[in-house]
């Protein structure tokens, strides 16, 4: 195994918790270690930081596996995904839902890695060389645990043109027709399609804050923005919603809105095929207004100089929603971006609400839920911002 060396004083962040070690924190490294190869990670003064994937082409140059030196070999790869299974077993019964975020990542010790498990199929992303080098193994020790119908590649995600990785989706075991799933959470019902639909096929992340809307939806005409496969729709007509307009800009997202609605014995919908910001600006004009607004928008930045734009993306999707809702409705409002810090999220909606005349109570914040987890010395594995809103005014 190779050996790679911090700078003096690298060191800190990691014997702190954190697993990143980017390119000018180390001195001069072998010119023969291979993209997402295993190595050794020594101080300055030669004493062990770890083991872990290097690749010299990436920012994010080392991601640390273990403390003790450790090899990413089957044994590793099954102790790391028996613990995490028996996290989510233990959240999520399966008469809750049959579906979860087995793996979030470094917050699990699998730093670069995604796995979702959707009833019967498991799907897989890796954001690392070393990760996307190790999916053969991972793939196996994952069907010995879970012995699924099928294992689903979805690695598509930009982030991988970061670590010099194609873009591709594959079928690893199974068939075709097995990544069609129904899903169920919280009683209500998903058709998914885990080779076709976004990121991993369904945004699990959401799932928490999809039922605490239940509770202001009783006879409430609801418009959900972004609305993806239809989840806050959907969650606001079981909490007895008199009607929930659906919008999203993809009319195959639609589709699979309206196959869910129905699959659920939904009637009271209607669906909207249109670019977010042009449509509410045009329902303002129309002095349209709405008991609860919803806006679940993909993320407005990936990467931390682009953030006074993403922020004025919020202002104005915020504001929109805001003028849509009628004085005592509610807005509830996300970011999914990491980039994002949570006060400068909640800022910006505040300065929609100043500037559309409106009065703000928040009623309810949350995060991500726990098949996500956070580690605290890594900021960065935390992403999701929501907040829910008493709106007057």
């Amino acid at each position: 195994m190779q050996v790679i060396h911090l700078k003096p004083k690298e060191q800190r962040r990691l014997l702190k918790g954190h697993l990143w070690v980017f390119s000018n924190e180390l001195q001069n490294v072998p010119g023969d270690i291979a993209a997402g190869e295993t190595v050794q990670l020594l101080t300055h003064d030669k004493q062990l930081v770890g083991t872990g994937f290097y690749n010299p082409h990436s920012l994010i140059s080392f991601r640390l596996l273990s403390r003790s030196g450790e090899t990413p070999d089957r044994n590793f790869f099954k102790r790391k995904l028996t613990e995490a299974l028996r996290l989510r077993e233990k959240i999520y019964p399966l008469d809750d839902t049959n579906a979860w975020r087995l793996v979030h990542g470094e917050s699990d010790g699998l730093p670069g890695l995604v796995v979702d498990r959707f009833n019967r199929v498991v799907v897989l992303q890796a954001f690392s060389s070393g990760m996307d080098r190790h999916l053969p193994l991972i793939c196996e020790v994952i069907d010995e645990l879970l012995q699924p119908e099928a294992i689903v590649l979805r690695n598509e995600s930009v982030l991988r043109e970061l670590e010099g990785l194609p873009l591709y989706k594959e079928i690893v075991k199974g068939e075709r027709s097995a990544t069609l799933q129904t899903i169920h959470d919280g009683g209500i019902s998903y058709e998914v399609d885990l080779l076709e639909g976004q990121k991993t096929g369904f945004f699990l992340d959401q799932r928490e804050n999809r039922k605490i809307i239940r509770s202001f939806c009783a006879d409430a005409e609801v418009l959900d923005v972004f609305t993806n496969d239809g989840g806050f729709a959907l969650n606001a007509l079981y909490g007895g919603a008199r009607s929930a307009i659906m919008v999203d800009v993809s009319e195959e997202t639609l589709k699979r809105a309206e196959r869910n609605a129905l699959l659920n014995g939904f009637g009271n919908f209607s669906l909207i095929a249109a670019d977010a910001f042009s449509m509410m600006g045009k329902m303002v004009e129309e002095k349209e207004r709405f008991d609860v607004v919803v806006l679940d928008p993909p993320s407005f930045t990936k990467s931390r100089k682009n953030l006074p734009t993403a922020l004025k993306a919020y202002k104005r999707l915020n504001k929109l929603g805001l003028q849509l809702v009628k004085p005592g409705g509610f807005l509830a409002t996300a970011s999914c971006s990491h980039h994002v810090p949570e006060e400068d999220f909640l800022a910006t909606v505040h300065q929609a609400a100043l500037s559309a005349g409106k009065q703000l109570r928040m009623i309810y914040k949350n995060a991500q839920p726990p098949d996500h987890p956070v580690l605290l010395s890594m900021p960065e594995t935390g992403y999701l911002k929501f907040a829910c809103f008493y709106v007057t005014g």
